[in-house]
């Protein structure tokens, strides 16, 4: 469920996690989970298809998105450009950002964008999750883009686990020597909240993580 609080914003719960008020409510999950697939999908693969473009940095106006989505889908004839905001805004992991009357994914792009994006105080290691399979040649080789534009690092072991449990139920863990891939002159962007991403990770940026307490 997705609410609005007139003190601290929107939030995906019964009641404020700050101030426990009931809220504005603003949509159900059916409603929330689908409009977030949605956005996703114009955003980061087929705008196209919406009769939309992004610009060359990812982003499309909100008026306009409002309006595609509401002549594809008959059902959310009530869609306001506040309602794509409070997904933006609400989402735990980042996915999107909003500017003025704009709002773009911030990764996971198939299309092709020039994403603009931070690149300071980036962690000094970072983790990509592997199949068992694959991180024999992945550590040999080094990290490139698969099906998306860039390369996608996880703030932290437990995020990159969780990314790659979609794949795998017991990925294996390489930590990205980010400081020094960064002191060579690798370009590491922060995108969501969890989220860094990079053109490629060279070989020798990359070990094999090792949680604290694992057995030799």
């Amino acid at each position: 469920m997705l609410k609005e609080c007139a003190q601290h914003g929107y939030f995906r719960a019964e009641s404020c996690p700050v101030c426990n008020a009931s809220g504005r409510f603003l949509m159900n999950d059916r409603e929330l989970d689908h409009l977030g697939r949605v956005m996703t999908g114009i955003l980061r693969h087929f705008p196209e298809k919406y009769g939309l473009t992004v610009d060359a940095h990812g982003w499309i106006e909100l008026p306009r998105l409002v309006q595609a989505i509401q002549g594809h889908h008959r059902g959310y004839h009530w869609l306001r450009t506040h309602h794509l905001v409070a997904i933006a805004e609400s989402d735990a992991k980042g996915r999107y950002e909003v500017k003025d009357d704009r709002v773009r994914a911030t990764y996971g792009h198939t299309v092709e964008v020039d994403l603009d994006l931070p690149t300071e105080n980036i962690p000094d290691e970072l983790f990509f999750p592997v199949t068992p399979e694959e991180a024999a040649i992945v550590l040999e080789v080094g990290l490139k883009p698969s099906d998306r534009r860039k390369v996608h690092l996880s703030r932290t072991a437990a995020d990159a686990r969780a990314a790659g449990a979609v794949r795998t139920p017991e990925p294996v863990i390489l930590e990205v020597d980010a400081r020094r891939a960064r002191a060579d002159g690798i370009v590491i962007m922060q995108a969501g909240k969890t989220v860094f991403l990079t053109d490629q990770v060279p070989h020798d940026y990359l070990k094999r993580h090792e949680a604290p307490g694992a057995p030799d």
